[in-house]
């Protein structure tokens, strides 16, 4: 679990970075609705909450150490992987609010990956959203083989 939280964050981080770096002043088109473009979310998911980082950020910090607490039991490398994704994703996010702002918390998380149809996000806000799934794919299996 620890080793896939601190991959997604290395990529998250690095992949935030170069988007700073190079989208400041525009957007780059890659594929049919798929562009890279720099924004900056205070808020929540989907932009909700906007301001609300401090917030956000300590609900983060709660998430992480529930997940880092509960991993300790998880017996499957699934299970883990699931885990480590949204461990990752939330510690991802939390750095962009502690480290890129104007106040401890105040920051803005980084996002940069335009559908154009779908909420900007980012490489931890997707490890986030495949680690939910996949422990929802994995407890629905689990619990269907308890029932047997």
């Amino acid at each position: 679990m620890v080793g896939v939280a601190t991959t997604v964050v290395l990529v998250d981080q690095l992949t935030k970075s170069w988007a700073v770096r190079h989208l400041q002043d525009h957007a780059v088109h890659v594929v049919w609705t798929l562009r890279l473009a720099l924004t900056q979310n205070t808020g929540s998911a989907f932009s909700f909450a906007t301001g609300s980082g401090p917030l956000i950020a300590i609900i983060a910090l709660g998430i992480v150490g529930f997940l880092l607490w509960t991993g300790r039991s998880v017996t499957t490398r699934s299970g883990a992987v699931a885990l480590g994704l949204i461990a990752g994703g939330a510690l991802g996010n939390l750095a962009d609010r502690v480290f890129r702002g104007a106040g401890l918390l105040r920051g803005g998380v980084i996002d940069f990956i335009d559908l154009r149809w779908w909420p900007v996000f980012n490489v931890a806000d997707a490890a986030i959203v495949v680690g939910a799934i996949l422990l929802l794919v994995l407890t629905w299996f689990d619990s269907g083989t308890q029932d047997a």
